[in-house]
């Protein structure tokens, strides 16, 4: 006989003294639930379909501690739906096959429907999640997964196709502290019993230090909450204790990695070196390669940067030299020097701009040929064949500059670099105007 309920919905419907705070503390209702008003909030569509009980199959993308699992477990209680958790982490295909057959079970026996909870989604394989599909398509389960990945990379499209993509955003820091305001104060499932005292500026400390994560939040407040006792007084350096070395927001391998290098990059081609400081910061604080840093610093000095400052491109590989002969932390402080530079220098995008020009002409004129005057002649015949005829040579003029053609003839006279307005490529548009008058003077060489 199918079960009626899963063995870990009382981690949700009551609570235990051997239950840590933050489970005993997760949300009964939506009322409950810190932050993420977008999506729950009064009158919105999401909140709506699951106090009616019709919503359907959905991936629920955020960061830890913004409330996945919370969501999925309400959904289940109220539509009156068994809730039936799964980890992709530790189990498999053969564990999918008994949940679908006690769905199958369940439905027959009681008409009772089921959400099939997948815990980080992303693990699953590609065969793995192929298989949730045919249980998804006939409605057998309503599948609620939950993951920390973006899943238009980590989920297949034709498990996306079939379930709304839902995103959970950081609990801002008001959240983080009503929530551990709660479990202060509540005598049931709290820490209310053990009248602990604490100030509003520690409260917020700690809030702040949670990263947007109510689970954290919690975790540090009972360990801090066990170390002072009951009638005991939680001052920060308690906390502090509690909370020992934080781990900052940061995944090598996932979003959060690449959305704080793109904060760099963008905070460096946006000219704000305060931002860009802090992004390197929280991504060594992370325990980020600084040589990631160095790496994207150096392609920004060429890229955003470029011949506007011909000296940030050095300065960048210098900063990562000089670095490597240091090492931490006093490599930090030309890494400082060199995020500050970048950011302060003039932007120019025109050589990245005429490399993609190159390519595009390139393409277009495959078999364009060599302006004969232009052409290598190593031996008699090439000569004779008229390779490098009237070729001039630029230094034998005072000027050291000869107006002759250089591009095929498919794309004479072409510009494919024009430069950029600030820093130095001023002094390159002056030069250019300056070749470009010789060319159209009369007696200027002409092109050959």
């Amino acid at each position: 006989m199918a079960r009626k309920s899963n063995e870990n919905t009382a981690l949700f419907a009551g609570s235990t003294a051997t239950q840590p705070l933050a489970a005993r503390m997760r949300p009964r209702t939506l009322d409950e639930l810190a932050g993420q008003e977008h999506l729950v909030g009064a009158g919105k569509p999401l909140r709506r379909a699951i106090e009616d009980g019709t919503l359907g199959s959905v991936i629920l993308w955020g960061p830890p501690g913004t409330g996945k699992t919370t969501l999925a477990y309400l959904a289940a209680a109220a539509g009156q739906r068994a809730f039936v958790p799964f980890s992709a982490v530790s189990e498999g295909v053969p564990r999918l096959r008994v949940v679908f057959d006690e769905a199958r079970e369940r439905l027959a026996l009681g008409q009772q429907r089921t959400v099939l909870f997948v815990d980080e989604i992303h693990r699953l394989n590609k065969a793995q999640q192929d298989s949730l599909l045919p249980a998804v398509e006939e409605g057998l389960v309503t599948l609620i997964g939950a993951t920390t990945e973006n899943p238009s990379f980590e989920v297949n499209s034709a498990l996306l196709s079939r379930a709304r993509v839902l995103v959970l955003k950081s609990l801002q820091v008001e959240d983080v502290e009503r929530v551990l305001r709660r479990a202060l104060t509540d005598e049931e499932r709290g820490l209310g019993a053990l009248k602990i005292t604490v100030d509003d500026d520690v409260l917020r400390w700690m809030a702040v230090q949670a990263d947007g994560d109510a689970r954290r939040a919690l975790t540090v407040l009972e360990a801090a909450a066990s170390a002072i006792g009951a009638g005991g007084r939680l001052d920060k350096a308690a906390a502090q204790e509690a909370l020992q070395t934080r781990v900052a927001v940061h995944d090598k391998g996932g979003d959060v990695h690449y959305d704080q290098l793109s904060a760099l990059h963008k905070s460096l081609r946006g000219s704000d070196p305060h931002a860009a400081l802090y992004w390197a910061a929280r991504l060594i604080e992370g325990g980020e390669d600084p040589m990631v840093i160095f790496r994207r610093a150096i392609a920004m000095a060429a890229e955003d940067v470029g011949l506007a400052d011909p000296q940030a491109l050095q300065l960048a590989v210098a900063a990562r030299d000089a670095y490597h002969m240091l090492g931490a932390p006093e490599g930090y402080l030309p890494m400082g020097e060199m995020l500050v530079y970048l950011a302060t220098a003039p932007k120019s995008g025109s050589v990245k701009q005429a490399l993609g020009a190159a390519f595009e002409a390139a393409r277009a004129t495959p078999g364009a040929a060599v302006p004969p005057h232009v052409r290598n002649a190593p031996t008699a015949l090439m000569k004779s064949l008229g390779h490098g005829a009237g070729y001039k040579y630029a230094h034998d003029s005072e000027t050291g500059y000869f107006a002759q053609e250089y591009l095929p003839d498919e794309l004479r006279g072409k510009a494919i670099y024009e430069p950029g307005p600030f820093g130095f490529e001023k002094e390159i548009a002056k030069r250019l105007a300056w070749w470009a008058r010789q060319r159209s003077e009369p007696g200027g060489g002409g092109a050959v």
